[in-house]
């Protein structure tokens, strides 16, 4: 029985690869920055041991994860989060087990939006317009209100090496604008300025392996938090666009990337058309979807790490799919914005697709994250 980490215990995602692995037969452990995480409450982790989060110590993160891979002999490691990957993929030849991802550089390549938006550009992929600036005192851009602020990458890195995450801000105003860009930490420049696409988000899964395309999915979102656009707190699968899917394959292979990602559209409501948001090339929050569609991408990827050949993954069920707690925080948002009776409806749709974290035969998770949100409330 092979021994698998995965890290970022805190991570709907690891919660997802953690029941996914452990049902596949492999002994998982999982890690996680308190050792009381909620992919290490779940019946298939055999333990959850504390280490220095990734993003605060690199260096106490990466001695952790390599003195516990060599403890447990393991086999394989799943990073998580963005700041584990950074640091693991920098420092592979010092972990004594197989990190399954693209190699440092071409990780950094998929999470730098402005290249990617770049070449997919050059491939004749629509993105949107959008502007660089490399300062807090940078002119604002001939764009028309509202438009978005979006760090160029997701994780900034500090001159002393501890990382950071920071997310997208909407601008409704010129007013607003110097105020809004200067929220951002220096480290987290260059910033893009750019359009505001409205429309559904629809993301296309995919798993590359050896020049080939190993499983694909697709889902949209009905729903997320906070409303006006972040992680999904209620998801459908749907039928794969193949156009997308053909789009998405191009890029990633003109990326030269292998293994996971995630390649994010958002459909233009005035045209029709998918515009190209960004790729994630590590696995995403709402990976249990995928998995109860029929998609078993964490089990897919062990099994071609360790030299099999599973028969590649191309159709799935319909599912719908609702993250219980984050539900309840888009109700709230919802209710102190207006449009209450638009936000009751909504929420409904939700109560009976199949909960995310809480499952009748794995229920601790749900319970561990349901005290930490009224810890958190309090």
């Amino acid at each position: 029985m092979a021994t698998i980490l995965v890290t970022d215990g805190e991570q709907r995602a690891a919660l997802a690869i953690t029941r996914s692995l452990g049902r596949a037969g492999y002994r998982v452990v999982v890690l996680s920055a308190s050792g009381r995480s909620l992919a290490g409450a779940s019946r298939y982790a055999v333990r959850d041991v504390a280490v220095p989060p990734a993003g605060g110590d690199p260096e106490a993160f990466l001695a952790g994860v390599v003195q516990l891979a060599a403890e447990e002999k393991a086999e394989m490691l799943f990073p998580v989060t963005e700041e584990a990957l950074l640091v693991l993929l920098a420092h592979r030849d010092a972990v004594p087990a197989a990190i399954p991802f693209a190699d440092l550089d071409h990780f950094r390549a998929v999470s730098d939006k402005n290249h990617v938006l770049g070449v997919a550009q050059s491939i004749g992929i629509r993105v949107p317009i959008q502007y660089e600036l490399n300062t807090p005192d940078d002119p604002p851009p001939p764009l028309s209100v509202p438009f978005v602020l979006k760090p160029i990458r997701s994780v900034w890195t500090a001159p002393d090496g501890t990382r950071g995450r920071v997310s997208v801000k909407w601008v409704r105003s010129r007013e607003a604008y110097e105020r809004t860009l200067r929220t951002f930490p220096p480290p987290a420049f260059p910033i893009l300025a750019q359009e505001a696409i409205t429309g559904p988000g629809t993301g296309v899964f995919l798993m590359l392996h050896e020049g080939r395309v190993l499983a694909r999915f697709a889902h949209c979102r009905l729903l997320e938090k906070p409303p006006s656009g972040g992680v999904s707190v209620l998801s459908r699968s749907e039928v794969m666009d193949e156009e997308l899917f053909e789009k998405s394959v191009r890029l990633l292979e003109t990326l030269g990337w292998s293994g996971v990602a995630m390649v994010e559209f958002k459909r233009d409501a005035s045209t029709g058309e998918a515009v190209l948001m960004e790729i994630n090339g590590r696995f995403w929050g709402s990976l249990q979807l995928a998995i109860d569609a029929g998609v078993d991408f964490p089990a897919l990827l062990a099994a071609a790490t360790l030299g099999e050949r599973p028969a590649p993954v191309m159709t799935y069920r319909p599912v719908r799919m609702r993250w219980e707690w984050g539900l309840v925080d888009h109700f709230g948002i919802r209710m102190k914005t207006g449009g209450r009776f638009s936000a009751l409806s909504d929420v409904l749709k939700g109560v009976f697709a199949r909960g995310e974290v809480l499952r009748l035969n794995d229920p601790k998770p749900f319970l561990r994250e349901t005290m930490e949100w009224f810890r958190a409330l309090r």
